[in-house]
């Protein structure tokens, strides 16, 4: 019978998948005597396949062999809904292993190995929907070793070619690759306006090229990633580089807003010690961050380590948005202060409310990318999860575009010091657009 703890580690662990990417995996059972354990999780077509290799199979065998069912051990597939039917079913007492269930779908049950310690069997799903494979184990103390290998994939109906990416994620190698496009585009164009405002650039502007630049590279590894993903079921080494990009990208981001949050380059040329506190504890966290996200996403959702990197990544992604806040909050109490203080009143007042506006969007962009994806992922059917990776990199995309129309290097730039006349004409300028603090 199914324990309930087990019950909730299923149901914690599918909540969390969605996030993971479908390829051919590779997983090891030691000595487990877990009566469920979920595997991968798939978007099926109407053409969908599922390989199962399984080798190496050792059974503890409990205190009576003579009583053991292995018809009652082994792997299904099964959809969310379905699983929470076949939970009603146990708790109504008319099954007692979800094998016994009529509405899951029966891959391999153990009393068919005989004397082998491993078997291959493929099965075919001729019903289109998001399935979760599983291995029961409802023989109380029994205690199972084997090395899995899992591969589902759907045939395309016109070249009957493998598919290795789930339904609702076929088209994201052309979707990042597009994207690509647009931000090298946007690399080019940010350095004809560097060179056409040569002489009033920061270093400031050359970190945003190359946080630019990073993204760019990022998507174009991650759309290769993909691409491999998709005909192969491996990335054949793309993934190092993504990852390699996504850690650069992630950290150059987060350091950009704290820059720019502090004012550097445009303010002042300098850090204070608090604000450098902030970059020395946002790096080590995107460092964390970067190697929880790789532990995540080449580890099926089997066993502790997946759950516990998951909780790990959550956390430390929370408090680097938190702390990229900070030096903004900062920034915008000082220019109030200076408002009220010195002579300059209405260019003060103009930097405050830029900063005010960049600390809106910032919120803002945290809030989308971090909630409403992760939202979309979870509401969204499996045919179109795509469209969650596509509202992330729009959003992304209006954040770096906000972020450079914003802090473009200008002759007038309210950050640089100007004269009695400018200040006038600042003060004017306020007054006819009601700004507000």
């Amino acid at each position: 019978m199914l324990r309930p703890i087990s019950v909730l580690l299923f149901l914690f662990i599918a909540s969390f998948y969605p996030c993971s990417l479908a390829e051919i995996r590779y997983s090891d059972v030691r000595s487990e005597d877990h009566p469920i354990i979920p595997f991968d999780e798939f978007g099926f077509t109407h053409r969908g396949r599922l390989e199962l290799n399984v080798s190496k199979i050792s059974l503890g065998v409990p205190n009576s062999p003579a009583n053991l069912d292995l018809s009652k051990v082994g792997f299904f597939l099964c959809t969310r809904d379905t699983w929470m039917h076949v939970l009603e079913q146990i708790e109504d007492a008319e099954i007692t292993c979800a094998l016994q269930s009529d509405i899951v779908k029966v891959v391999y049950t153990f009393d068919k190995l005989r004397d082998n310690s491993s078997f291959d069997t493929l099965f075919v799903e001729t019903d289109a929907d998001q399935y979760s494979l599983v291995f029961a184990n409802c023989c109380p103390q029994l205690k199972v070793t084997m090395s899995v290998r899992s591969a589902m994939y759907n045939l395309d109906a016109k070249s009957g070619n493998r598919d290795y990416l789930s339904a609702g994620k076929a088209i994201l190698p052309r979707i990042y690759f597009l994207f690509s496009l647009v931000y090298f585009s946007l690399a080019i164009f940010w350095i004809f306006v560097l060179y056409k405002k040569r002489l009033t650039i920061h270093a400031i502007h050359f970190f945003m090229l190359a946080v630019i630049l990073l993204k760019a590279s990022n998507l174009l590894c991650e759309a290769e990633d993909k691409s491999y993903i998709k005909r192969t079921g491996s990335a054949h080494g793309w993934d190092v580089l993504f990852y390699i990009f996504s850690f650069l990208k992630g950290i150059m981001l987060f350091t950009l807003i704290v820059l720019i949050g502090t004012g550097w380059s445009f303010l002042k040329p300098y850090l204070q010690d608090k604000e450098k506190k902030v970059l020395m504890i946002v790096i080590p966290l995107q460092v964390v961050a970067n190697i929880a996200q790789v532990v995540i996403d080449e580890n099926g959702p089997y066993g502790e380590e997946w759950v516990t990197w998951k909780q790990v990544f959550l956390l430390v992604d929370v408090i680097c948005c938190c702390a990229v806040l900070f030096p903004i909050v900062w920034s915008i109490k000082n220019l109030r202060e200076a408002a009220k203080s010195d002579g300059k009143a209405a260019v003060n007042l103009m930097k405050l409310t830029l900063f005010r506006q960049y600390y809106v969007v910032v919120i803002c962009y945290i809030y989308f990318t971090r909630v409403v994806v992760y939202a979309l992922e979870t509401i969204t059917s499996y045919r179109y999860l795509w469209t969650s990776v596509v509202a992330g990199e729009i959003a992304t995309l209006a954040f770096y575009l906000f972020t450079g129309y914003k802090f473009k290097p200008e002759v007038h730039n309210p950050y640089f010091v100007i004269d009695d006349e400018e200040e006038e004409a600042a003060a004017e300028a306020l007054k006819d657009d009601e700004f507000e603090l």
